[in-house]
């Protein structure tokens, strides 16, 4: 869906006060309503006379690059109360107007997901805790978001890559503008399968204070962010403090006490993080709040029910497993569900023993237990 030129002119405008651009907002009703307001009203509003002049007089130039990049395949612009925007990301105190994306799989904004981020300079260790830890996640049908930098970030998106559950990545700059460098093949690879977003538009170069801003977009889309390692002043830990502001779970990977990049962790450990030693450890503080998502096929809650499977929605999607591997491709094209609602379902049923997840995305059933 193209962008009307009201949310190019506003988000043109709102570069700074970002919560007085969201009350303004939600006063006019409509982007289309804001932009069409006298500018007695927008200063009534709170807005001074330069902010209002940028709103009904944005640069032509700029607009124009802006729809040129989203002319381009997979390219789209999801705003503030539209139908795509995620609802957990809408439900944090300050969240953007406006999402720019880039990628093949836009659902994956609204999937489960977990954020895994840590050091730019992890150890050896710590990244393959990242890698294999992402890995899992995703081939359990959690969505992995994390920030695209150096170090874990990097290990995370490429363990996730590995399975079904994909990863999200979140930018710190213009959605044009990839950094570091270094990571444009990983980049493209997110693209491909995943979706990168940022809240910067095309033409934004890269600032340091934006990678902060940055971290509440990966703790507000999360149900739970998982550090790895981090030395004691790091940008992890500003992730971390931002889920849980949100009341979102921290989980956090204990190391040696002699190394720097364990103080980050053992500080969160010492301040409420639950400490985590294996991948499943996370999932299953998970499973409560997957419980409560917002999913059109709700878990059962009957007090006799003693099996996910008692739920007929359930009992469905695994009776349509074989016990030989299928892809979720498959099982998407057949079943009538969101890829967020079966990726849910799937690794509910996994915790479970119903169903297996296999390398490559694929799940099978299980025998039955007795």
């Amino acid at each position: 869906m193209t962008p009307s030129d009201s949310w190019l002119a506003l988000l043109y405008a709102s570069d700074k006060d970002r919560p007085l651009w969201r009350a303004a907002l939600a006063k006019a009703g409509t982007a289309d309503a804001l932009v069409a307001k006298p500018a007695r009203e927008l200063a009534a509003f709170g807005l001074d006379e330069a902010a209002i002049q940028r709103l009904h007089s944005p640069a032509r130039e700029v607009i124009a690059h802006w729809r040129r990049w989203l002319e381009e395949r997979g390219r789209e612009l999801i705003t503030l109360g539209s139908a795509a925007y995620p609802q957990r990301l809408a439900e944090t105190p300050d969240p953007p107007l406006a999402l720019w994306a880039h990628g093949a799989n836009l659902e994956l904004l609204s999937a489960p997901q977990v954020a895994v981020v840590g050091s730019r300079n992890p150890t050896t260790n710590g990244r393959v805790t990242a890698e294999t830890f992402a890995e899992f996640f995703s081939a359990s049908g959690v969505t992995v978001t994390s920030g695209l930098a150096l170090g874990i970030d990097a290990a995370a998106h490429r363990g996730a890559l590995r399975a079904c559950g994909g990863t999200v990545a979140v930018l710190g700059c213009g959605i044009d503008t990839i950094y570091p460098r270094c990571n444009d093949t990983l980049a493209a690879e997110i693209i491909a399968s995943g979706i990168v977003v940022a809240e910067y538009p095309p033409g934004i170069p890269v600032r340091a204070r934006r990678f902060p801003e940055r971290n509440r977009i990966i703790a507000g889309l999360s149900l739970g962010t998982l550090v790895v390692e981090a030395a004691r002043r790091s940008g992890s830990l500003i992730t971390a403090r931002r889920a849980n502001e949100y009341g979102r779970e921290v989980f956090a990977v204990p190391g040696s006490i002699h190394s720097p990049l364990s103080r980050g962790c053992h500080w969160l450990l010492r301040n409420g993080a639950t400490l985590v030693e294996e991948s499943n450890e996370v999932l299953l503080e998970l499973v409560p709040l997957l419980e409560r998502e917002s999913i059109s096929r709700p878990v059962s809650t009957s007090v006799a029910s003693t099996s996910r499977c008692d739920d007929p929605a359930y009992a469905k999607l695994v009776k349509s497993l074989g016990f030989a591997p299928v892809r979720v491709e498959d099982l998407l094209a057949g079943s009538g569900l969101t890829a967020a609602e079966l990726s849910s379902m799937l690794l509910l049923l996994e915790l479970e023993g119903h169903v297996e997840a296999l390398p490559g995305g694929r799940y099978c059933r299980l025998v039955k237990r007795s």
